[in-house]
C-alpha cells in the first residue's frame, strides 16, 4: 500500500521536535508527514477558513473556537504542550536581568532594538507582549524599536537577533532555542509570563483523520514527552 502524506499544520513551537522525531514517526507508520509551521493565530485563520489539513497542533483556545465553527472534530483533541515565553540575546552579548518585572523594563528601554512576533496576525507571544508593553506603561517606546519576524519557521526572533538586527528577542521559549548561535536568557518574570496550551486535533475536512490520530497518539508516548521538555516545552 503507497504511503499516506499526512498533511499538518503545526504552532512554530513544535519546529524542533518535529525535526527530532519525524523520522521515527514515518518508519513506525510507513507515512510521511508534510509539516507546515506558522503562527498559532494565523493557522486557526487558515483552518477557519477552510483550509484542509489532517492533523493540526494550535492554541487551546483557538482549537476551542474552531470546534466551535464546525472545523474541527471535537472528539479526540489532545493537550500535547505547554509554551511559556522568553528572552534571548545574541551568543556571548551581556544577559539582561529579566528577574522582576521591574528589572525586565528596565531592559527593554535600555535595548536599542527588540524581536518579537507581530501583535496583530502573528503568534500568541506577540498579542501578549502587547499587553504586557501597555501595561507597564511604554508601548510607544518599544513599538518605534520593535522589529517583526515574518512569522514561521523564516522569521523566528532569534534569527533577527542572530542578524544583529535586533539586541533582544523575545518570543515562545521553544521558539528562541530552535535558533542556534543566540543565548537563551530565560522566562519572562512569573507576574507578566503568559503559558499557552497547544493541543492537536482533526480538523472536519481531513483527508485521513486516521493517520492523523495516530499522529496524536504517537506524540503522547513516553518518548515524544523526553523530547519536548528538551527543546523548551512542558509536556502535557
Amino acid at each position: 500500500m503507497a504511503p499516506t502524506e499526512i498533511k499538518v499544520l503545526s504552532t512554530t513551537a513544535m519546529k524542533t521536535v518535529f525535526e527530532a522525531l519525524a523520522g521515527d514517526f514515518e518508519r513506525a507508520t510507513g507515512n510521511r508527514l508534510n509539516v507546515t509551521l506558522g503562527p498559532s493565530l494565523r493557522l486557526e485563520k487558515q483552518l477557519g477558513d477552510g483550509e484542509a489539513a489532517d492533523m493540526a497542533i494550535v492554541s487551546a483556545s483557538g482549537a476551542r473556537d474552531l470546534i466551535a465553527a464546525g472545523k474541527m472534530i471535537a472528539a479526540g483533541v489532545a493537550e500535547i504542550a505547554k509554551s511559556s515565553i522568553g528572552v534571548a540575546v545574541a551568543k556571548g552579548a551581556p544577559k539582561p536581568d529579566i528577574s522582576t518585572v521591574e528589572s525586565f523594563k528596565r531592559a527593554m528601554l535600555a535595548a536599542n532594538s527588540i524581536a518579537c512576533s507581530k501583535p496583530v496576525g502573528g503568534g500568541q507571544s506577540g498579542v501578549h507582549l502587547a499587553k504586557v508593553f501597555d501595561e507597564l506603561g511604554i508601548t510607544a517606546q518599544m513599538q518605534a524599536k520593535s522589529k517583526y519576524g515574518a512569522g514561521g519557521a523564516a522569521g523566528l526572533a532569534g534569527l533577527v537577533v542572530l542578524r544583529g538586527e535586533a539586541d533582544i528577542g523575545i518570543q515562545q521559549m521553544a521558539e528562541l532555542m530552535a535558533v542556534d548561535g543566540i543565548d537563551v536568557v530565560g522566562p519572562l518574570p512569573a507576574a507578566i509570563q503568559m503559558i499557552t496550551p497547544f493541543v492537536a486535533g482533526i480538523p472536519a475536512n481531513a483527508s485521513y483523520p486516521d493517520a492523523g490520530r495516530a499522529l496524536i497518539a504517537f506524540l503522547a508516548t513516553p518518548e515524544v514527552k523526553r523530547v519536548l521538555k528538551a527543546k523548551g516545552l512542558e509536556p502535557a
